[in-house]
Parts: C-alpha cells; structure tokens; sequence
C-alpha cells in the first residue's frame, strides 16, 4: 500500500485545482473548520477539516480557508501563537505549510475581512465556522440544498471532480481498507461467548489507532444487527448469537474504509443462520459482479432486492411471485435499505451536500418503502468507489406493526419466519473501486464465506 509522497501529492493538488479551474472559473472559497467545544472552551471535540477543504489541501488545518482562483491557491490561516505551542508543541509556520501544499500566497485570517463578498462557497456544517463565512463574505451562505448561482456551480464543479477519484485518492483508500481488513480480523478472533461488544469493538478500534489512523465513522460493533446504526455496546456475548461489526479507518489524509462483516460468537453458524448468510451473500456477489462504467446503481439496488427475495421465497419465508413481492416492495421488511453509497473522503462521500452528489441530476428520491433509503443513483463511471451492502434483518417495528402485519399477510408465511429467531441481522459490506473492466473490490482480502469467517474466529487470540 503506497502512499503518494508530498512532492508527488502538491502536484496530484496542483492538478485538482485545474481541473476546478476548468469546471468553475470564479474565485472560490472553502474553510476548513474547527474543532467545537465539548462542555467548556478548551475541551474539544476532535478535529476532523471539511472534506471539500481536503480535496484540495489535504491537510488537516484548523481554522483555515483557501482561495482558489483559475487553479492559484491562496491560503489565509494564522501562524501559531504563543500559548498554542505551549500547550501543543511547535507547528509548522503559516508559510511552511503553504509551501507544503503549494499554495501561491499566504496571508492571516483576519484578512479574509477585506475579502470579496462575490467569492462563492459551501456552507460547512459547523455553526462556528458558517457564521464566520457569512461575516467574513457578508452574506448568508445557503444549505448546499438551496444553493443558487455561483455556489450551485461551484457545488456541482466540485461533484464533478469528486465522483471519480485520481490515483492518490485510491492509493490512500487502499491504504485505509488495508487497516480495516486488518481490524475485522482482530475482531473476529478477539470474539467468545462472555466477552462484550464493547470489547470487540476497542480490539477492532486499537488496531486503527496502531497504524496512527482514526475511525471514519462511529463503529457499529452489535449483537443487534436489526439496528442499522447501533451505537450501543454493552451487551454480553451469547453463544448462537451472531455478531455484526461495521467498522472503517480514515487515513491521515481523511480517504476512508468502509466495512461490515457478520460472524458467529461461538464459531459456528447455526443452519438457519448459515441459510440466510449465504442468501445475503448471494446478493453481494451478485451485485459485484454488475458493477461496470455505465451501469445504473439504481439497477444495483434492485439486483440485491430480487436475489433476496428470491432466495427468500425459496427458504418459504416469503411466499407468491418474486416481481410481484418486489412491487409490493415486501423485500424492504427485511431489506430496508440501500445497496451502498459513494465513498471517499467520507464514509457516505459528499452527503453534506445532500442528493445534489447522489443523485443525477433531474432525479429525485423516492418515496417507496426501501427505495427511499438509496443513497446513491447514478450511472457508475470509471474511477468511483461505492460500497455493496446487501442484509437481511428482523426489526421488530417494522414486523410487529399491526399496518404491515395486514398489508403483507398473505405475502409472508410468519411461521416459518420464526424458525430463523437466531437472526436479528445480517450485513456484508465490500469497497468496489469501478474500473475499465468492471469492477475491483479493495476490501477482498477480507474473507466473507461462511467456512472461512468461522476458521477465523476459531483462531481465537483470547
């Protein structure tokens, strides 16, 4: 895994900024934001700069902004005080850094105050810093949703750079899924009945923090799968119970992994677990095997939806025709959300600025159950990165709901359903960088069939 060395990364910069220059020939301005107080002034929040700020900078700085004007860079940041290097250690100089990173010249912040107010930008969502754009451009910057003018064409010059990403950006994502796939084995044989998730999840997360890398996301580490985004983790252990772990590093850069794996605490796959595991792993396979240039993520999305709801008429949980179970949308009960999403310098890659980067343009989200949730529909093209996330869960408010029960009555054969109870939720989730020939998964040296998964945790290191 290289990594782009700093004169090969001012250059890979340099050429980020052209190609801005090419797409959007305004003067631009993206701050990089500050780290928020916690509950008093000095105890902070960790520090993570905006991505659009990185895209371009790459480093991390607190309280900066840059000036790009027809691909020069103008840096405006203030050297360290005092006090900030008695209680932080010597920085680097304001024009150390702009040499660093290239920048053409470089003045304090306080000179953003003669600024002009014509500049376009994108609001970062960080109440402190927003008001600072607004006062230092005297005007109210827009949500990237309500964008018009100069900061639409700047936020749609910028999508079009980010959705495809340059060899660095790879070289640094390849970097941090080396870490993830590292971590996940760490997870798995760090597993044993007794042990809690909080445990699994600091010997996932110590594995990060070893290679000096942070966690791009707040990691799911749950016996509850059927709760897509638990943040919870003080559950026990249990044998037969199954373990979901979506955990993902972020380079020193800010490019991310991002990762889920499902295994079983006790090392061994119950049968009806083993029959939906492999379902949902048909459906990821399935899906990896689509994605090309050209091919509709949308046209992804509903590839998992029919292999899940096939298989699942096949293990009699659901029952009638597949188009019409998929009409219905009864595959969303198990299936609630998206197949993936854009990935690169965050973990759901330029969300901040809505569906403007997800969606193409002219579409719009639907409002069908499932289909709702898709983050991502637009045809791929060469250089993206998207994750493949098929699962299968059992969500107790989703099934229990007296409304469903009676709309999918006659679609879902309930007791048969409930001899897979050992099942709250199943999730396996890849990287896949689209190439010229299709598609090249970054995270496939981490393992996903159910023979290798429990040879892994059966090497327990406890």
């Amino acid at each position: 895994m290289n990594v782009p060395d700093r004169n090969t990364l001012k250059q890979t910069l340099k050429q980020r900024r052209q190609n801005l220059a090419e797409k959007f020939s305004d003067k631009a301005l993206f701050w990089s934001g500050c780290a928020p107080s916690r509950n008093f002034p000095a105890n902070t929040f960790p520090f993570r700069a905006s991505s659009h700020f990185l895209y371009f900078a790459e480093l991390p700085l607190k309280n900066a902004a840059i000036e790009l004007d027809n691909g020069k860079l103008t840096l405006f940041m203030d050297n360290p005080s005092p006090e900030s290097i008695l209680w932080g250690g010597q920085k680097p100089s304001r024009d150390k850094i702009a040499e660093e990173i290239g920048a053409d010249a470089a003045y304090p912040v306080s000179d953003l105050a003669n600024y002009n107010a014509s500049a376009a930008t994108i609001a970062v969502p960080n109440p402190i810093t927003y008001q600072q754009q607004c006062e230092y451009l005297q005007r109210e910057i827009p949500e990237p949703s309500q964008a018009q003018g100069k900061d639409l064409d700047l936020i749609q010059a910028v999508i079009g750079l980010r959705l495809s990403h340059d060899e660095s950006a790879i070289a640094q994502i390849r970097q941090a899924a080396g870490v993830s796939m590292e971590a996940h084995q760490t997870g798995m044989k760090a597993t044993a009945p007794g042990k809690t998730e909080a445990e699994i999840r600091a010997a996932m997360e110590s594995v990060i923090m070893a290679h000096n890398q942070t966690c791009a996301y707040g990691s799911i580490v749950t016996v509850h799968g059927e709760v897509l985004h638990n943040e919870a983790y003080h559950h026990t252990l249990q044998s037969g119970e199954l373990v979901l772990a979506d955990v993902g590093a972020e380079s020193p850069g800010g490019w991310v992994s991002d990762i889920t794996r499902t295994w079983p605490v006790n090392g061994q796959f119950s049968a009806t677990q083993r029959e939906l595991y492999d379902l949902v792993l048909a459906a990821h396979d399935a899906c990896i095997e689509a994605v090309a240039p050209g091919v509709e993520y949308q046209d992804i999305h509903w590839k998992a939806a029919a292999v899940i709801t096939e298989g699942l008429v096949e293990l009699g949980i659901l029952q009638g025709n597949v188009s019409d179970l998929l009409a219905n949308d009864a595959h969303a009960l198990f299936f609630p959300h998206g197949v993936g999403h854009l990935l690169g310098l965050d973990v759901h890659d330029m969300e901040d600025l809505g569906d403007l980067a997800g969606y193409a343009p002219g579409r719009q989200r639907s409002r069908r159950f499932g289909l709702g949730n898709l983050r991502l529909d637009r045809a791929l093209q060469i250089g993206m990165t998207v994750t493949i996330e098929p699962g299968f869960y059992q969500v107790p408010t989703i099934l229990n709901d007296p409304e469903t029960r009676e709309q999918y009555q006659n679609m879902i054969n309930w007791e048969r359903l409930a001899q897979f109870s050992d099942v709250r939720g199943i999730r396996i989730e890849d990287d896949v960088l689209v190439t010229g020939d299709g598609a090249e998964v970054l995270t496939s040296s981490l393992p996903c069939e159910c023979k290798t998964i429990e040879e892994i945790v059966n090497a327990r290191q406890i």
